[in-house]
């Protein structure tokens, strides 16, 4: 199927003169998460992996993906003749180069172009120039081979009511005004969904589990444009956006008002904004390529979110405990599985007020299947728990006072002494980094070690990073804020840490064909004192759910680490206890009782 699918592309490229054409993940938004009318590279491939891009020449296929996805991709690339392109690997020829050197002189490389950002083709475009080939972006060639393509969500928009996010859209757009001002420029172009949703407190469900809008934004001359399917406009977001004093336009109206601005300054993220946007305005228009200052806005929450976000993992952990006691005590009398887990888990999480949707789709994993860091189990397809071994759940919720992420590992039985070993290396590394004090200005690059360290003792490392910024009622993965031991290009998340920022901490073991443990808390950094060296921060964990102390071997904690497990566990238990029933709390109690070294 997938090979009779790149045929007929091939077969459209030729007509056309396209030595080579790119299929992105990446929807007109540079969305991290895509809706399914977006998911061309998928349908073309049949990997199924959040990231990813297919290169398709007219005698070859590669798929470049991150370490996060290897073992996936071998699988799910069998037999289709696509070859996987490890990133990161020294052995792998970048993916630009690639496409050059498959392009023959005088020839094109083709691309829709609303899917690639302007950034990435303009370098592709500058190579090209030694074999005098051009760009064709025109057209989705997808298109005419995907004959049910699912169709573009058309869900109604809603407010994001002040009292969850605590800053008026008002306010919002006079920041982004002064920030324009500041910048000489007339005005801005923004095409991120998360960046359109935080600035104008609107979200949707135009993609699972991600409650954004598909939408573009426009201010010039401070004029606030909102371009949007406007059928998705209840006449209550219609009164919100007038008194506001935001337009309405239709979702692809932009691409013809861009070509009317004449003599002015825009700025935009060209790592973001879309080619086609850009290279449809005039000639007399200078784009100023800045940083999107939204980003950093957003990423540092409020006292209000905050607030929030607190509340928000309190109904988390209460539904994660619930599971929790079902998985120890109740699942082993019927016969389960990674599915059935996982959502029994989902209806732990639906039962929660204002619960809105998962936060990404549940990662249940047993044993040898969490080695794949992104693995899901379905209906058709999952393995059977047994009373043995690891049960890996990483998952998350929407809810109107925030967004959540947590994986535990779980001991469903019998573990061997290395099993037991690897789990506490990554609870030490867990904690390591959670109770960290550091100056103002560190990244996560100078952090990183903490948690990695431990296992970097081991000779075992993890083909991703050690945590990432979390969004408000909005994306699960959010930068600049992360940790990581080196600077990957594609990852945006090595910014500094600042008051209000909210990252998860997630160091992991994953060995192919034996299992994975991964254990992921999230914190929110914070103030400590102040002194003649300089501003110390540190860490707030706000995640309550016990860590599962059957595989902890104690005796492989300092002293440092035991105590603030033991505190940690005193905090979940003093959290959640008054918000569950007696015979979880009975399991809560059990479960967050004091370890000690024998």
């Amino acid at each position: 199927m997938i090979q009779q699918r790149l045929e007929e592309l091939r077969k459209q490229m030729k007509e056309r003169d396209i030595d080579v054409y790119i299929i992105p993940t990446s929807d007109f938004h540079e969305t991290e998460y895509v809706g399914d009318y977006f998911k061309a590279r998928e349908y073309m491939s049949n990997f199924t992996g959040s990231a990813g891009t297919l290169v398709v020449t007219q005698t070859s296929a590669g798929l470049y993906t991150d370490g996060r996805y290897f073992i996936q991709a071998e699988k799910e690339l069998a037999d289709t003749g696509i070859d996987l392109m490890k990133m990161g690997d020294l052995a792998t020829i970048e993916m630009e180069d690639y496409v050059v050197m498959h392009v023959r002189n005088g020839k094109k490389v083709g691309f829709d172009g609303r899917v690639i950002p302007y950034q990435v083709a303009d370098k592709i475009a500058t190579k090209l120039k030694a074999k005098e080939a051009t760009l064709y972006v025109e057209e989705d060639l997808v298109d005419g081979i995907w004959k049910d393509r699912p169709q573009l969500g058309k869900n109604p928009a809603y407010v994001l009511e002040e009292k969850y996010c605590g800053k008026s859209c008002v306010e919002k757009l006079e920041q982004l005004q002064s920030f324009l001002t500041k910048e000489k420029a007339d005005g801005i172009i923004v095409t991120t969904l998360d960046d359109i949703a935080w600035l104008l407190n609107i979200r949707g469900n135009d993609i699972e589990n991600y409650p954004v809008v598909l939408s573009y934004f426009m201010m010039v001359d401070q004029v606030a444009t909102l371009y949007v399917d406007t059928r998705k406009i209840t006449e209550e977001v219609a009164t919100y956006f007038k008194q506001a004093k935001i337009q309405l336009k239709e979702y692809n109206a932009i691409y013809e008002d861009v070509k009317q601005i004449k003599h002015k300054v825009l700025a935009m993220d060209c790592k973001k904004v879309n080619y086609r946007m850009v290279s449809s305005l005039d000639s007399s228009v200078s784009v100023k390529a800045v940083e999107n200052p939204i980003q950093i806005w957003k990423a540092v929450k409020n006292d209000v979110e905050l607030a929030n976000i607190r509340k928000a993992h309190i109904k988390d952990g209460v539904a994660m405990v619930e599971f929790m006691y079902w998985l120890k005590k109740c699942a082993k009398l019927t016969e389960e599985n990674e599915y059935s887990a996982s959502e029994y888990l989902y209806a732990c999480r639906k039962k929660q007020d204002n619960f809105i949707s998962l936060s990404f789709d549940t990662i249940s994993a047993y044993q040898e299947n969490a080695a794949m860091m992104h693995y899901h189990a379905t209906q058709q397809k999952h393995t059977s728990l047994k009373e043995k071994g690891f049960l890996l759940v990483d998952s998350g919720g929407q809810y109107f006072e925030g967004t959540t992420d947590i994986t535990r590992t779980f001991v469903l039985g019998e573990l061997s002494d290395t099993m037991r070993k690897h789990y506490t290396k990554v609870l030490k590394g867990l904690i390591n980094l959670s109770k960290v004090k550091f100056l103002h200005g560190c990244t996560g690059m100078n952090l990183d070690i903490l948690a990695r360290g431990e296992l970097w003792k081991e000779g075992i490392d993890y083909r991703c990073g050690t945590g990432h910024g979390i969004g408000f009622v909005l994306n699960v993965h959010e930068g600049p804020n992360g940790f990581r031991w080196k600077q990957v290009k594609e990852r945006n998340d090595s910014g500094v840490f600042e008051v209000g920022m909210v990252t998860t901490i997630e160091p992991g073991v994953y060995l192919e064909k034996e299992y994975g443990i991964r254990i992921e808390n999230e914190v929110i950094c914070r103030d400590a004192e102040a002194n003649e060296y300089g501003q110390f921060m540190d860490f707030e964990t706000v995640t309550f759910c016990p860590i599962d102390k059957d595989a902890i071997m104690c005796e492989l904690l300092d002293d440092e680490q035991l105590q603030w497990l033991n505190a940690y566990h005193q905090m979940v238990y003093d959290t959640l206890s008054a918000h569950v029933s007696e015979e979880v709390k009975e399991f809560l109690k059990e479960y967050t009782q004091p370890l000690c070294k024998e």
